[in-house]
């Protein structure tokens, strides 16, 4: 053989050796430490409705679901103005850097129906805390608030057994959660002495919440009970009422677990306000999503209702600790 052919046979089994390997050194590079292709992270979305404490629980359930998912990143964003224009703000961004789902407490539902249907024309999208019905959203993860209206009712009645005039308070009256507490709350009352003055609104601010309080001490003497339909509400009431010298004498009834609230009630000064359980909604709602977009369409499909507790003196401590325990305090 001569010494041409000699490498002209080498330079043919060195490229053959390298088109072997290079495809496998392709394949290692992409793969996972198990072989497998690494798989991309799902972005999901979790968007709050006000920056209440509320929220804060939520949180912590979003990423506790992060944590034990391990193939989710997960952006939680608040609404500093607590405006729906600066929630809108919000969605448009978490779409345009490609989040695959959002879970969102709409402000103004009943006036965002074209937009959140835009929103679902281009990402997963799930409601939470307040529904969305008529949108294109998948589906609704929170409370059943007709039913905590019912049993926020019965607190209520439970309060006042000789019937009185009462004042309610929320943000936003034509968020779908208000809407749907005050109407459980009517359907209880009905019949009874207990009359409802009117709704005071604040738009989440909760320098205006305690001013509707104090305002409504002055102008109504007479006021027997007053019933706080979100979560900053109650210790908004609570501030007006101790200022006024009337602890006690006008009973408190509200909605979720603010610590001023709960301090309230353990004091004897709220009778009693209605726990959601805020993180829930954030751990079902990234878990579900994170499913849902993995082909499982079975966890999300129209109204998810996760139960709520009314709260009282005599519970009041268990719930504490039990707060404590899900935040890692």
């Amino acid at each position: 053989m001569t010494t041409d052919s000699l490498k002209k046979i080498q330079s043919l089994l060195l490229a053959t050796c390298l088109i072997a390997i290079l495809p496998g050194c392709s394949k290692n590079e992409s793969a996972s430490p198990g072989g497998e292709p690494a798989a991309k992270k799902l972005k999901l979305a979790f968007v709050s409705n006000n920056s209440a404490n509320f929220w804060t629980i939520a949180r912590s359930g979003c990423n506790d679901a992060a944590k034990e998912l391990g193939d989710v990143d997960v952006d939680f964003r608040i609404p500093s103005s607590g405006s729906a224009a600066e929630q809108q703000g919000i969605l448009n961004d978490l779409v345009a850097a490609g989040d695959d789902g959002i879970a969102v407490s709409p402000i103004d539902p009943a006036n965002q129906i074209d937009f959140l249907n835009k929103i679902a024309s281009q990402t997963l999208l799930v409601c939470s805390d307040s529904d969305a019905p008529a949108s294109q959203r998948v589906a609704y993860i929170g409370t059943d608030n007709e039913a905590a209206g019912e049993q926020a009712g019965q607190l209520i009645k439970e309060a006042l057994p000789n019937g009185g005039k009462i004042m309610l308070f929320v943000g936003f009256a034509d968020a779908q959660n208000a809407k749907d507490r005050l109407a459980g709350i009517k359907k209880v009352l009905d019949g009874s002495n207990i009359q409802i003055i009117d709704v005071r609104t604040d738009d989440a601010d909760h320098v205006r919440a305690q001013k509707n309080a104090e305002d409504t001490l002055v102008k109504y003497p007479d006021v027997a009970g007053m019933v706080g339909l979100y979560s900053y509400n109650g210790p908004a009431i609570l501030n007006a009422v101790r200022s006024a010298n009337k602890t006690g004498q006008v009973k408190i009834i509200c909605f979720d677990d603010d610590d001023d609230t709960l301090a309230g009630i353990a004091r004897g000064d709220i009778a009693g306000t209605i726990v959601q359980q805020p993180y829930e909604f954030g751990k079902q709602a990234i878990e579900r999503m994170d499913k849902y977009l993995h082909g499982d369409k079975s966890q999300l499909s129209g109204k998810m209702f996760i139960p709520t507790q009314a709260i009282q003196k005599d519970n009041v401590a268990d719930y504490q600790a039990k707060k404590k325990q899900l935040l890692g305090h």
